[in-house]
């Protein structure tokens, strides 16, 4: 890369960090994309950016498209089909916002981001992020286009999993990438393919390698890695105690789903 590229991809990156301390995601999400586009693979602070952008952009998205299913629903029950055809319509631009947005990023990380990515940590990183989004996709589709969502993000789970256990020394069970993929593929077992067994399988799997390696835990992980242990335990209580029908359930979400890591 050229001094002259080199200046380029810096002054992108400030703007990126600018944009996110005045809450402007949208522009964030741009010089992100404008740098995971030029080309050479991206440093641990460039994808983290990346991450946020993306995943402030389509939260907000995420949380309307939720808070518009819930008022279409009530609408419903009271018969009211004029407001409810209202709110139908409204939906389907906040899940035309979201396809977009996915399909953004999935094409950058297809196309840029996992062909440049260099070492294990990297790749998963990308591959988990993959999944994530073709989840999001999952959330609001029907029909084949949920299947073909569902499907995908399965598949970039697995892949990130099967990464991820290539290079144990890179990326051991408290590594907080590995244990962010073990909390995010555990929620899409649970919401998106309806499969709690899988879903606290695999939370639980990944908590209690985790708690043996603690010993091992850089001081520089220690917090991120505790915070998503904390996460991955809320959601087996949360799981758990909906398999029972308890009503003391943990604290959750405020839509009321299971707990991403951030």
């Amino acid at each position: 890369m050229s001094k002259l590229d080199n200046q380029e991809r810096d002054d992108l990156v400030f703007s990126a960090k600018l944009a996110e301390q005045a809450e402007r995601y949208d522009e964030m999400v741009s010089y992100m994309k404008k740098v995971a586009e030029m080309g050479a693979s991206m440093g641990t602070d460039e994808r983290n950016l990346l991450s946020v952008a993306y995943k402030n952009v389509v939260g907000a998205r995420r949380a309307s498209w939720r808070v518009l299913s819930s008022i279409e629903q009530r609408e419903h029950e009271k018969g009211s089909v004029e407001k409810e055809k209202k709110i139908r319509d409204y939906k389907q631009k906040v899940e035309d916002e979201l396809k977009d947005i996915c399909h953004d990023i999935l094409n950058v990380l297809k196309n840029h981001l996992v062909p440049a990515a260099e070492g294990v940590e990297a790749k998963v990183f990308y591959l988990k992020m993959a999944g994530d989004y073709h989840r999001y996709l999952a959330e609001f589709l029907s029909g084949d286009d949920h299947k073909g969502a569902a499907k995908e993000a399965a598949d970039s789970y697995q892949q990130a999993m099967d990464t991820a256990d290539t290079d144990m020394a890179a990326m051991p069970s408290t590594n907080p990438i590995r244990l962010g993929l073990a909390l995010n593929f555990s929620v899409f077992y649970y919401e998106i393919l309806n499969e709690p067994q899988k879903a606290c399988a695999l939370a639980k799997q990944a908590f209690d390698d985790a708690v043996a390696d603690l010993d091992t835990l850089s001081e520089d992980s220690y917090k991120d890695a505790t915070l998503i242990m904390q996460l991955l335990r809320d959601n087996l209580t949360l799981w758990t105690s909906d398999a029972e029908g308890a009503d003391d359930a943990p604290a959750m979400d405020e839509d009321g789903t299971a707990i991403e890591d951030a």
